[in-house]
């Protein structure tokens, strides 16, 4: 398998694990027209029940962009020094 497609693949999957473990832990309440939504300031825990939410989503999807981003670099530097 060519360096370039294992970085990406390595930096896909390290960066939607980083982003998983490090959701923020978020509550979304809607009635009607009232909106609530609570924020904690630390990582969701292991006994969440309950789906992934949005902001937990986009969370999650930016961790893994940034780390295509990464590991793509990485296999182009790495290609390029061999």
């Amino acid at each position: 398998m060519n360096s370039r497609v294992l970085f990406l693949i390595v930096g896909l999957v390290l960066g939607a694990v980083v982003g998983y473990l490090t959701r923020p832990q978020e509550a979304e309440v809607n009635f009607g027209p009232l909106h609530i939504q609570v924020q904690g300031d630390h990582a969701a825990g292991v006994r969440d029940e309950g789906g992934l939410t949005n902001g937990q989503i986009t969370h999650i999807a930016i961790y893994t962009a940034g780390g295509a981003v990464l590991g793509a670099l990485a296999g182009l530097l790495a290609a390029r020094r061999a």
